[in-house]
């Protein structure tokens, strides 16, 4: 049985809707007290209303863009002032256009790279201070299998950026390590979110079609990878991934899986 986080003071970066919101929920759950970070501030209310009410915990909220530097350190700040400090850190905000590659300006690809990449190394670098008086602070970044493992058209921007959160994570574990604090990550693979429902029955079957256990992920699923990366029984482990896919990247041709 794993140690308890209730009480743990939470930050989760673009935590108001899709997978983020997921993890602050599990996060909530299991009664630690969470920090949702977001742009928006009328869904950020809407989220942390929601959330309190489904889990009776503590639920602040900051608006704030993790591709500006004075913002990632407005949230860690506010963490300490709302929170008390920073015991994990959900490094989650991340942007996904779609734009084939002869297509991409350098604008593109500057928006892309600075929330996915920068804005995840200057929030940990905000928080680190925080982390590091926790005495067993926990960095879990949102990265994903686009990028790391697989490809997929009109992403080659989203996919280098997600890459580069991996080389990230291996160099600053390393130096993180003396003062206790874990680095690791969450690699989704798809999951159902708001805005599935839009693209049509077709388009999820054909998704679900592709994962061996024949069903998307909830975000939940995320949220249950990164809370145990969060537990102390976890912190011998840095560096590292955590694929959560369903299986989706094992078979290496459609065929794979006829039958099944």
């Amino acid at each position: 049985m794993f140690t308890a986080l209730e009480g743990c003071s939470v930050v989760v970066t673009g935590g108001s809707k899709g997978i983020g919101k997921g993890i602050a929920r599990v996060f909530a759950r299991a009664g630690a007290n969470v920090l949702v970070a977001a742009r928006d501030e009328e869904t950020l209310a809407a989220t942390a209303a929601e959330l309190g009410r489904e889990t009776g915990g503590r639920i602040a909220t900051v608006s704030a863009d993790v591709s500006r530097t004075q913002d990632c350190a407005r949230i860690a700040e506010t963490a300490m002032a709302e929170l008390g400090g920073i015991d994990v850190l959900c490094a989650n905000a991340g942007i996904f256009p779609d734009k084939p590659f002869a297509q991409l300006t350098e604008e593109d690809v500057d928006t892309v790279f600075n929330c996915n990449v920068k804005g995840t190394m200057f929030m940990v670098q905000a928080a680190l201070p925080a982390l590091e008086a926790s005495g067993r602070g926990r960095v879990v970044l949102t990265s994903s299998i686009t990028g790391p493992l697989t490809g997929f058209p009109g992403w080659s921007h989203y996919g280098a950026s997600k890459a580069a959160q991996l080389g990230f994570l291996r160099t600053v574990a390393i130096e993180l390590a003396p003062s206790r604090i874990t680095v690791n990550a969450v690699l989704p693979g798809n999951v159902a979110t708001e805005g599935l429902d839009e693209l049509g029955e077709d388009y999820r079957a054909g998704m679900e079609a592709a994962i061996p256990q024949h069903r998307l992920g909830s975000v939940e699923d995320i949220g249950y990878a990164a809370l145990f990366l969060a537990t102390e029984e976890a912190g011998y482990i840095t560096g590292q991934t955590i694929v959560v896919d369903g299986g989706q990247v094992l078979p290496e041709s459609p065929a794979a899986l006829e039958g099944i």
